[in-house]
């Protein structure tokens, strides 16, 4: 299987022995040695994955947040141009480089024709007008340079050998180096020690300090998979992470961690979650888990208008709700699209599409549905409210907090951290210090730049 912009696949790859070897084109072998899974192509950038609103075809618009104080966009950069069949296109800039763009939900507003639609004379795909500002992506998390995988695996023996531990020296290499940089560094301490660094750092470590580096310390790929699988696999179905994982990720993305997740437990990750999911809620999590959405990047004004007109005749202008063609239409259609059909719902009913939702279901498939929306509207604003969920309360959502903060440092958490401070009057970590503690607590802060 290949993806675009990136090489072929071919099984194998990432393993001793591959050519070209790690980090040119595979993953180094999987610290845990014996019959160690093998996985597409790392992306030559080092950073996985492209997270949702930038796909290497094309960039998806997402608009600006609407509550109060929400942070402006940062930095402005030349118009995007659009994409169209046979384009040539680009992979997206490495690490702090990444942009996506910020697209206020009024620069969709119809342009002056004189055609019975808001699309061009024939009714054909033509991009509405490019945004004037795109907004830079902040990690949280860089690659380390200079960078000896050498050095930081001497590091962390001497943090674990002999009595007690070097929590500091830990933290300080393992949340201070991208995913990738870790990796390198495990298969280094592999080489120089003839030890797997996960299993000694399970072995020096405990409770949710421990859950949180051995997080780290997974192919980013195998971390999604795994959470999958607790998901699908534990006490009841953990309907949290199955949303937050299919309504926020790529095409890419999720073909990359199906396959992960059928090399690690060698089954169907669509198999298992038609299994342990039913009724609508299936239906949408497989809609999603299937990765063909359109992700073009192309828009049709007359086309959004006649989508938001079937979507308000099958919801509260009839009888009961037609699931399935909100199913169709928030599983298909691409960004820039759908947030036109918002935009045009809005005007024909006099309400929000989130209102419809609420209004038409309920349950898992009402919060998965909100989440497509909130997601393609908003992403940075979605993962702000998933983490203040995960510590509003009694007790504190660990999996949550770390998957989200795990995933997320290396793409988009300053971000988050802007728009947690505008939504809850109260920096992240802040919040994090108030609900967590100890070494725990040093780390997480160090992975969002506050430590």
């Amino acid at each position: 299987m290949s993806y675009p912009g990136y090489p072929p696949y071919q099984q194998g790859q990432g393993m001793p022995g591959a050519n070209p070897p790690y980090p040119q084109q595979g993953y180094p072998p999987y610290p845990g040695g014996g019959g160690a899974p093998s996985y597409p192509p790392y992306p030559p950038q080092g950073v996985y994955p492209p997270s949702l609103g930038y796909s290497t075809n094309a960039p998806m618009y997402m608009p600006q947040p609407s509550y109060p104080g929400a942070p402006p966009p940062e930095g402005s950069y030349p118009n995007v141009e659009p994409s169209y069949p046979g384009a040539a296109s680009q992979p997206p800039f490495p690490g702090a480089q990444q942009v996506y763009p910020s697209h206020h939900t009024s620069d969709y507003a119809p342009p002056p024709t004189s055609h019975g639609n808001y699309g061009p004379p024939h009714g054909g795909y033509a991009p509405t007008t490019q945004p004037e500002v795109i907004k830079r992506k902040t990690p949280t998390v860089i690659p380390a340079s200079p960078f000896d995988p050498r050095s930081d695996a001497e590091v962390l023996r001497k943090a674990m050998k002999g009595f007690g531990t070097d929590e500091k020296a830990i933290i300080n290499v393992v949340a201070r180096r991208s995913n990738a940089q870790r990796l390198e560094i495990a298969m280094q301490f592999k080489t120089m020690y003839g030890k797997d660094l996960i299993k000694d750092l399970k072995s020096e470590l405990s409770g949710r300090f421990e859950d949180l580096i051995v997080a780290l310390m997974l192919p980013l790929p195998q971390y999604y998979a795994r959470e999958l699988y607790h998901a699908l696999t534990g006490m009841g179905t953990d309907e949290d992470c199955l949303i937050e994982v299919f309504c926020t990720l790529s095409n890419h993305e999720i073909m990359i961690i199906r396959d992960a997740y059928q090399n690690t437990y060698h089954s169907s990750l669509e198999r298992d979650l038609r299994g342990d999911t039913s009724g609508h809620f299936k239906r949408l999590m497989t809609s999603l888990c299937s990765a063909g959405r359109d992700e073009s990047g192309m828009v049709n004004q007359s086309q959004a208008a006649g989508d938001a007109q079937q979507l308000l005749n099958a919801g509260v202008l009839q009888w009961g709700t037609d699931e399935s063609l909100f199913n169709m239409i928030l599983c298909s259609r691409n960004y820039n699209q759908l947030n036109l059909i918002f935009d045009e719902y809005q005007r024909i009913a006099g309400h929000d599409i989130e209102q419809a939702i609420k209004g038409e279901f309920s349950g898992d498939i009402e919060q998965g549905l909100l989440a497509v929306v909130r997601a393609i509207r908003n992403l940075p604003a979605f993962f702000a409210k998933r983490l203040h969920q995960s510590m509003a309360g009694l007790g504190t959502n660990d999996n949550q907090m770390i998957r989200i903060i795990v995933t997320r440092s290396e793409v988009d958490m300053g971000e988050i951290k802007q728009h947690y401070a505008a939504m809850y009057g109260k920096d992240l970590a802040s919040a994090i210090a108030d609900d967590v503690s100890g070494d725990y607590k040093k780390c997480l802060l160090a992975l969002i730049g506050a430590y």
